[in-house]
């Protein structure tokens, strides 16, 4: 338990020096571009056809082109990596799903229309208790418990049989096939996508702090212009 949630201390201390490394950066970019006689802020209201609305609109420029193609290509060198790994059938993804909704959020969700609560409620069934799922990963329960301060539900595959094997493996549904899809996720030392998790893992945390801090400029902008 202390070694996971060390792990976790350490990807969120990561990703906020990765944050704020890129939020520096960004600003020290979108005030290169302003016009030296400009008094003012980026989020500042200006007149229509302006300096400082001139300005706005070559950031936001900035900002949409970011987002549609540096976090884009970034994502496809991510998952083309996913590629050369393979599951090598450890089970865990089978045995331990966790998931901030309750079965009846999730039936509920699917019921509106979401495809993942769908396929996650036809492949998972929560453990009758978490003293069960405690009883199959209890590094990963005890590490939830203190580490989680928001409710979680933990969930299990009933198909999959006591050596971890898939009886419809070959017809798996898509939400088993696409896991792992974000290498930030935990991974057992046992997972066959350990090597694309460690490899990756840098790339995702900057693109992720990327997104948010693009589209903090960007929402804010387009309020403004």
């Amino acid at each position: 338990m202390e070694n996971l949630s060390t792990q976790l201390d350490t990807l969120k201390n990561q990703y906020r020096q990765i944050f704020l490394e890129y939020a520096k950066s960004l600003q020290d970019e979108v005030y290169s571009l302003k016009p030296q006689k400009l008094e003012g802020e980026i989020f500042d209201s200006y007149e229509n056809h302006s300096i400082g609305r001139a300005w706005q609109n070559k950031v936001l420029n900035l900002i949409k082109q970011k987002l549609n193609e540096e976090i884009a290509s970034n994502l496809d060198i991510v998952a083309t990596e996913r590629e050369s790994c393979h599951c090598v059938g450890c089970g865990v993804c089978c045995k331990f799903a966790v998931s901030e909704f309750s079965p009846e959020e999730l039936s509920q969700k699917a019921k509106n229309g979401d495809s993942l609560a769908h396929q996650f409620i036809n492949t998972f069934v929560p453990y009758s208790s978490l003293e069960e799922a405690q009883k199959v990963f209890p590094e990963y329960v005890e590490m939830l418990k203190v580490k989680q301060k928001s409710d979680y539900f933990i969930y299990h595959c009933p198909k999959v049989t006591d050596d971890n094997r898939c009886p419809e493996y070959e017809n798996r549904p898509k939400i088993c096939r696409d896991f792992p899809d974000n290498p930030i996720a935990f991974l057992p030392l046992t997972c066959g996508y350990k090597d694309w998790k460690k490899q990756s893992e840098p790339i995702m945390l900057k693109l992720n702090a990327m997104a948010e801090i693009l589209n903090y400029y960007k929402n804010n902008l387009e309020k403004v212009i």
